[in-house]
């Protein structure tokens, strides 16, 4: 075993052999994987090995996509079977909402050229005899659906990898990771020690414990999980032919066939925990007890479904680990705390996206970044604080028994909440506030008036589009208090701190005390990681407010450019909190408040000030991101109940009160503001979102090289804002007028005669100025301004047109009154 190497893998399930293939195949020939046993061991050997296509998100979707399409590469390249069955599957809806589901992904897959679509039950039941398909309102078709055999794929990477020059070593348990003083790292095993550049953490099961060696946690949890193969069906055997799988997921089982029967799996409400305390180093190839009755209310729907399944026998039963994510996404990305640590864990559909997995991992490695915006799987997405044990085993057995439940738009799932809450947490919910979590915080999503009230779910208008808009009208003709502590606030401090932010951001800093200015964080493919307003607070400290739910995300930027001597970064997220106070009264309701003149002359639009309001010090900033008139005002944590109770006072002189977070959502559609993960994101180039202005080419900045050759080619695609005519959808059928009392919410295709052309990135009822809206991204010379398209909600195209301007104070006058 040699004793250096670029990279080293630990873990020998489908994962970390996806990855390692995958970090060949880009160039890296000097990569070893060790596995503790034998590979496959843990989880991927019983995996069912089900793989699809088609997921909520189009860049999942992408990436399952290119793992199916893979397999058969892979066999070509190395020899190796991979198992592949490829009969097609069947998706089934039984309620309402599951066929909007369906219907929107089959837009989507129509708009990124992936076959799924619907068909008859006459050509269901040809494909598929066995299945009753009564109570079955639409029928999807996704002819390249099956499955693959785990042990065939695993050693098809493993030996793709030799090939390139990989070692791999069996029998080989990693004891201890140990971070040097250059940032390499000494991977220590009982053969022997490795000096490795990069260490890979995909131990899967035990991903938790190498987690540990290098000193850090990570959200994840073991359950137990059941599938069962049924005798031989005389049906099944005697045809010539291979029956496509069955996603019932009304019914919360998964079917397929299984040699010359059928495989049943489910997961029930009624959920085990395993491993608590950590993982026994001595589990392999293990399994544990059957467990049949906890799933028996599942599988009678499965039999229900297929009544030839009711009468075979149990061939053999699986009940084997499986671990899990608090969201079920994987963990994936370079831990920003470690140099050189990247974690892929807690991978649930395994054999759908592995191949994915391994490509992402391999170019954030090599490259320095995804193709794709993935934050969606990136482990910043979750901070320290998602290391609670009872908030991750509340998550985990959230989504292990909800599996296969639809999570609409704005859903917000209650389960091991609350986390973190600020001081005024209870007068918000006094005042009726539904909350949502954003970064582990509580924040209000939307008062309902009296306390207790909770969100109904679904795909249309649901109960609280009607206080959202009470809420917009309220800010846009008087005045709104918006509780903004859940933005990303940073100290910088010392001699060096504008030179070192002229160095990370790529608009050039404030020169006098008082200024301020927004910036792009470019990404290092030249996307955008991030926007920020830079408040220059004194001749030597600066205030950087941005996204809260990318602060983890955004520290791997921010370590990128070594800090002066003598300057500081500090981030005062929790030591601070916030509120938006905005709209054409927000001035006289401030000014009872304070002494600080807040006229336009003595306050202008984007300046800031230390004042005082009603004994508290706030830093106040003349931006909003409503669009309307407005101040940002930052207190100490402490004196956030205390700055509130003021703040709602005067607003009742004024008809003002509190606004949530979706009415936040609606007004800054209406002024046609992007948002960062929305609109702004790593795939994502600064001449096509309209920041280009913003990036100085007259300095140095991070990433400006690749700035430089991005701006240099001609937009792949322009944000745009349409006008959704919400009334004039164009489906004729009956069942589908449900799509005339919806909006885009996001990841909606946007066509042109026919032609997808985009897809929307942020939708919105736009309450104050009548319209639906949605914000997106359309293929450079297909549409602008004036023209129409059509938005495909819920699956269905609705009419829009391109608007020129925002309908929102188009000309900023209100912004800079």
């Amino acid at each position: 075993m040699k004793t250096h190497a670029k990279a080293v893998v630990i873990g020998g399930g489908v994962i970390g052999c996806s990855i390692l293939y995958h970090l060949t195949k880009l160039g890296w020939s000097d990569v070893m994987l060790l596995e503790r046993d034998e590979l496959t061991s843990g989880s991927t050997w019983h995996a069912a090995a089900n793989i699809h296509g088609l997921h909520d998100s189009a860049n999942i979707s992408r990436l399952q996509h290119y793992t199916m399409n893979l397999y058969k590469e892979l066999e070509s390249e190395t020899g190796q079977s991979c198992g592949v069955f490829q009969p097609g599957s069947l998706y089934l809806a039984q309620t309402e909402a599951r066929e909007h589901q369906l219907k929107l992904q089959a837009a989507k897959a129509k708009l990124y050229g992936m076959n799924f679509s619907e068909i008859t039950r006459e050509r269901a039941e040809e494909l598929h005899p066995l299945v009753n398909f009564d109570g079955i309102r639409c029928i999807m078709w996704e002819p390249d659906g099956g499955n693959v055999d785990p042990s065939g794929v695993t050693n098809a990477y493993a030996m793709g990898a030799r090939q390139r020059g990989a070692e791999i070593h069996r029998f080989t348990p990693v004891t201890g990771t140990e971070q040097q003083p250059d940032g390499t790292w000494i991977v220590r095993t009982p053969k022997g020690d490795i000096h490795a550049e990069w260490v890979v953490n995909a131990a899967g099961l035990w991903g938790r414990e190498v987690a540990a060696l290098a000193g850090i946690e990570v959200p994840l949890q073991p359950t137990e999980h059941q599938y069962f193969v049924t005798e031989t069906i005389s049906e099944i055997d005697g045809m010539d032919r291979r029956l496509p799988s069955v996603a019932d997921r009304d019914g919360e089982y998964y079917l397929r066939q299984e040699g010359k029967g059928l495989l049943i799996g489910a997961y029930e409400r009624d959920m085990r925990f395993w491993a608590e305390q950590g993982t026994p180093l001595d589990f392999a190839h293990d399994l544990f007890a059957d467990d049949l009755d906890r799933i028996m209310e599942n599988v009678m729907r499965a039999m229900d479904r297929v009544p030839l399944a009711a009468e075979a026998g149990i061939k053999r039963v699986i009940n084997g680990p499986m671990i899990w994510s608090p969201d079920s996404n994987v963990i994936l990305g370079p831990v920003p705390e470690l140099k050189n640590y990247f974690i892929c864990g807690g991978i649930i559909p395994g054999f759908s996206q592995s191949a994915g997995m391994g490509l992402m991992c391999a170019q954030w490695m090599i490259e320095g970044e995804m193709k794709y915006d993935m934050f969606a799987w990136d482990m910043a997405r979750f901070g320290l604080w998602a290391n609670d044990k009872e908030f991750v085993k509340a998550k985990v057995e959230d989504v292990y028994s909800h599996r296969f439940a639809i999570h609409y738009p704005n859903e917000e799932r209650a389960a091991g909440r609350p986390l973190r809450t600020r001081p005024v947490y209870e007068t918000q919910k006094e005042l009726g506030a539904v909350f949502g979590l954003n970064y582990g915080w509580e924040h209000p999503q939307w008062f309902a008036g009296t306390p207790g009230a909770t969100d109904t779910n679904g795909f249309t208008r649901q109960n609280w589009w009607e206080p959202v808009g009470e809420e917009c009208r309220m800010l846009r003709e008087r005045a709104g208090i918006i509780d903004i502590s859940n933005f990303a606030k940073y100290r910088v401090k010392g001699a060096g701190a504008s030179d070192w932010l002229n160095s990370v951001f790529a608009n050039r800093m404030p020169k006098a005390v008082g200024r301020s200015c927004l910036t792009p964080l470019i990404s290092v493919r030249g996307g955008i990681a991030g926007d920020a307003t830079v408040t220059r607070v004194a001749e030597d400290e600066f205030w950087v407010v941005s996204s809260g739910m990318a602060e983890r995300y955004h520290k791997r930027f921010f370590d990128m450019v070594p800090l002066p001597e003598g300057t500081t970064f500090e981030s005062m997220t929790e030591a601070m909190c916030g509120f938006n106070v905005a709209g054409p009264k927000s001035r006289e309701l401030l000014q009872r408040l304070t002494n600080e003149s807040l006229s336009t002359e003595d306050f202008p639009f984007m300046r800031s000030k230390m004042i005082d309001i009603s004994g508290v010090s706030c830093l106040a900033l003349r931006v909003s991101f409503t669009g309307d008139l407005g101040w940002e005002l930052h207190c100490r944590t402490e004196d956030q109940s205390k700055l509130y109770d003021a703040l709602l006072e005067a607003g009742r002189e004024f008809g003002a009160g509190p606004v949530g977070a979706r009415a936040l959502m609606s007004m800054r559609v209406e002024k046609g503001y992007g948002s960062w993960s929305r609109e702004y994101s790593p795939e994502y180039f600064p001449h096509e979102v309209g920041l280009e202005a913003l990036c100085k080419m007259d300095k140095d900045f991070l990433h400006k090289e690749a700035v430089e050759k991005v701006l240099a080619e001609p937009t792949r695609e322009t944000l745009v804002l349409i006008h959704v005519n919400e009334d004039d959808t164009a489906a004729s059928n009956a069942d589908d007028t449900a799509a005339s009392n919806a909006d885009a919410t996001g990841g909606e295709p946007i066509f042109r005669d026919g032609e997808g052309i985009g897809r929307v990135t942020s939708g919105t009822y736009g309450y104050t100025v009548g319209m639906s809206l949605a914000l997106g991204y359309v293929r450079s010379g297909t549409a602008g301004p004036g023209d129409s398209v059509e938005v495909m909600i819920l699956g269905q195209p609705h009419k829009g047109v391109i608007l020129q301007d925002p309908p929102f104070d188009p000309k900023g006058e209100k912004l800079r009154a």
